[in-house]
């Protein structure tokens, strides 16, 4: 397209008392009980029972706590990254939109989750879902790739940004292998002769679009996917590739995976459901 313990702290509970008997100085100084000589020889030891019949409290035991918690730290840091990085890799990987072609379902700077968990298991995607695959043959020639700084890169290499490298794109799929899929004049898009409502295209656009690229009647080959995005008359999918040796096709084995909620900005979260008009029947005759 595309898994130890920890926490455990050092020193038992006899290092400690071991410890108590024999204080260090450093520690003395705020280990007495009030109104003592830290320096003197009136002063109780750290852990001698005091004039009240108990034990002054010690103070080593949280500047322990806290060296064994700055030692467990890089321990628990690299866990969290093995397991950002298993996340990316087999279950979610985070995407953001760069352009315009999938109005107004996305926008520019949207951030997707992609589902990667599904294809692992044989599934292949389906007419209506918005997917996520490998430029498959040079469709994003020529638009210029940002260099992202190290702080971007410490974020895509956890899954929290994607690559800049990868060169990936989002459309819609339209059809699967097997299927016709046609367009006429400006009317609507006709997969093995069942006309589709789209609600989801770009208001004032028309699902065919007029011009000569536009109007196309293919057959999609097993093994690959027509795509097209939502904003018809802005968007460089499969219609204006077909000159490439896929013919416009994608590989089914070049999708990363299913985009299947908007996370980001939170004002825009929502699933993204394959719409009623695939669930036509006449589409599988």
């Amino acid at each position: 397209m595309g898994d130890a313990a920890v926490g455990a702290r050092s020193g038992g509970g006899d290092g400690w008392r071991r410890r108590s008997a024999e204080p260090d100085p450093q520690d003395r100084g705020e280990g007495v009980a009030p109104g003592s000589d830290p320096e003197g020889p009136g002063g109780p030891a750290d852990g001698a029972p005091g004039e009240d019949g108990g034990r002054a409290s010690g103070r080593g035991r949280p500047n322990q706590q806290m060296r064994s918690f700055w030692k467990e730290l890089p321990l628990l840091v690299v866990i969290a990254l093995v397991l950002a990085l298993l996340i990316k890799t087999f279950l979610l990987q985070a995407f953001s939109i760069p352009s315009d072609s999938m109005q107004n379902t996305l926008q520019r700077g949207d951030r997707v989750l992609v589902d990667k968990l599904t294809p692992w298991f044989g599934a292949e995607p389906e007419r209506g879902e918005v997917i996520v695959f490998h430029d498959p043959s040079n469709w994003l020639a020529g638009q210029p790739v940002e260099e992202p700084n190290a702080f971007q890169k410490v974020l895509t290499w956890i899954g929290l940004m994607p690559s800049s490298e990868e060169r990936d794109l989002i459309k819609r799929v339209v059809g699967v292998g097997g299927d016709t899929v046609e367009c006429r004049g400006t009317g609507k898009l006709v997969v093995n002769g069942v006309a589709l409502d789209e609600p989801y295209v770009f208001p004032g656009n028309t699902p065919c679009s007029a011009d000569e690229t536009g109007q196309f009647k293919v057959k999609v080959p097993e093994g690959y996917l027509w795509v097209m995005g939502d904003h018809r008359q802005n968007s460089r999918d499969s219609r204006y590739n077909q000159d490439d040796p896929h013919k416009g096709m994608v590989p089914v084995e070049d999708v990363v995976g299913r985009a299947v909620v908007k996370a980001w900005p939170i004002n825009r979260w929502g699933t993204l459901p394959v719409p009623d008009t695939f669930d036509q029947p006449a589409l599988n005759k």
